[in-house]
């Protein structure tokens, strides 16, 4: 399930227009209606009923179907369980190039005419890489819904992969790269944060990549990534909008039961050890303000110790009348931002609360301000009112998510991917509503003690020099 608090620091994906944890695509036009979607009110009483249809066929590609005839479009999604985690040292962001490359043509549709008949047809798209999953979608008038069938078979089927579009490209992610984190102070934080948090686990490596492995890459090492994870046993389709279920499922029958299953290798990701030191690094960037991220281990997508977390860090810094934004912001002033989130991924997650300093002001106070509310975190319960309040926030949250096609599409997909069943977009619901505050104090006190945690702190350059830096 997306839980919006996710977004607010951006840890792991990379697309070829968005940078997000989730991926947010822009809203569909027009939008779907939320008739799915039952019992909301304020109280956060919400019921979902989507009649979804799933089937798998005899090559392993699984497929959810769902009916929306509100407007004349379908939303086409194509995720591949496969992300940076499936990496290795040395070809970091092959997941991440190889979903650059999936856009210059296959045997079929060239990149040419690939990008010309979706402009031509009105047919919008994009895709994402993320530690544990590649996504590709595009938002269609529901008569073209054949036409980008035969265009996604054919590049799951047959990419080209030629050498002179690897070279083009490898400029392109290494720009990429260079904007969105080494010339970018939060990007070297994100960085830096998740390589911190991580010792053994493949989220220790960022989803795009070193730079030294970007220029490395060549056509033979994609290819064998390409050859082994983008097959039909390892995908999910996801459909939802404008069609007719039988005909639907018998055009993919017809397009997608044409490709071989082939064997998966084994993954075994390595378990992250429980971090008991406390861990410190430090930024030195070109910028006018401090910044900080506290930093925990926490539980994969799916624990049941990951709801109450979620709704801890919603009570912590989810928006203006959170408690660390009251005080840092409104009461002393000496921040320009405060937040907090719960990043749960399919091997673990992030537990994070961040503060951005005004200029001139030091971080430490705030920081001690920060250790003064995990504390109470971990030895009071959080009022019915604030409980309720985080409960309402995660239910609007999926209420908006679920505006569009798109976006019950991308639930779906999710859900399936990372959780085994696009059923726990259902059942989470229930599973928020049930945390109580000692819930919410006992995770806390699990998860948020000092040797468990690891500290970023961006400084401007010039600045008395710390540990474990990072320029």
């Amino acid at each position: 399930m997306k839980r919006i608090s996710q977004l607010l620091f951006g840890l792991c994906l990379v697309g070829t227009t968005s940078y997000a944890v989730e991926p947010i695509p822009p809203k569909s036009k027009p939008e779907a209606p939320i008739g799915a979607i039952k019992g909301w009110s304020q109280k956060a009483d919400l019921k979902i009923d989507l009649p979804v249809t799933k089937f798998t066929l005899k090559n392993g590609l699984t497929v959810l179907l769902l009916e929306d005839r509100s407007v004349p479009m379908v939303s086409y999604h194509t995720w591949y369980r496969v992300g940076s985690r499936d990496e290795f040292p040395g070809v970091t962001g092959a997941a991440h190039m190889l979903e650059h490359m999936m856009f210059k043509g296959a045997k079929k549709y060239d990149g040419k005419s690939f990008d010309r008949i979706f402009h031509e047809n009105g047919i919008t798209n994009n895709a994402f890489t993320t530690n544990d999953y590649t996504g590709f979608y595009e938002n269609l008038p529901s008569d073209k819904l054949e036409l980008v069938m035969d265009m996604e078979v054919d590049r799951m089927a047959s990419l080209s992969l030629k050498a002179e579009d690897l070279k083009s490209e490898k400029e392109v992610v290494k720009e990429e790269r260079r904007w969105r984190v080494d010339n970018n102070p939060m990007g070297v934080v994100r960085e830096t944060m998740m390589s911190t948090v991580f010792k053994t686990n493949p989220y220790h490596w960022p989803v795009i990549g070193y730079m030294k492995d970007i220029a490395n890459y060549d056509v033979e090492k994609l290819r064998f990534f390409y050859n082994t994870f983008y097959v039909p046993n390892n995908a999910v389709l996801v459909l939802v909008g404008d069609f007719d279920t039988g005909k639907v499922k018998s055009l993919i029958e017809k397009y997608y039961g044409q490709l071989e299953y082939r064997p998966l290798p084994r993954r075994n990701y390595p378990r992250e050890p429980e971090q008991k030191v406390q861990e410190n690094a430090t930024v030195r960037k070109d910028v006018q303000n401090s910044s900080f991220v506290v930093a925990f281990q926490s539980p994969r997508q799916g624990d049941p110790e990951m709801y109450p977390l979620d709704l801890a860090a919603n009570i912590l810094g989810n928006g203006t009348s959170s408690r660390l934004y009251k005080r840092l912001v409104y009461q002393k002033q000496v921040a320009t931002s405060a937040y907090a989130f719960n990043f749960a991924m399919k091997e673990g997650g992030v537990y994070a609360v961040g503060v951005n300093m005004k200029p001139g002001i030091d971080y430490k106070e705030s920081l001690d301000v920060v250790y003064n509310e995990l504390y109470k975190m971990r030895t009071v319960k959080v009022s019915d009112s604030e409980l309720e309040k985080a409960k309402t926030q995660v239910m609007k949250d999926l209420v908006d998510s679920l505006k569009t096609m798109d976006g019950k599409a991308r639930a779906l997909a999710v859900n399936e991917i990372v959780t085994g069943t696009y059923e726990s977009l259902f059942t989470d619901l229930d599973k928020y509503q049930a945390v109580t505050a000692d819930d919410i104090k006992k995770a806390s006190e699990k998860f948020t003690n000092q040797t468990q945690r690891s500290i970023i702190v961006l400084e401007p350059k010039g600045k008395k020099g710390a540990a474990n830096e990072n320029e």
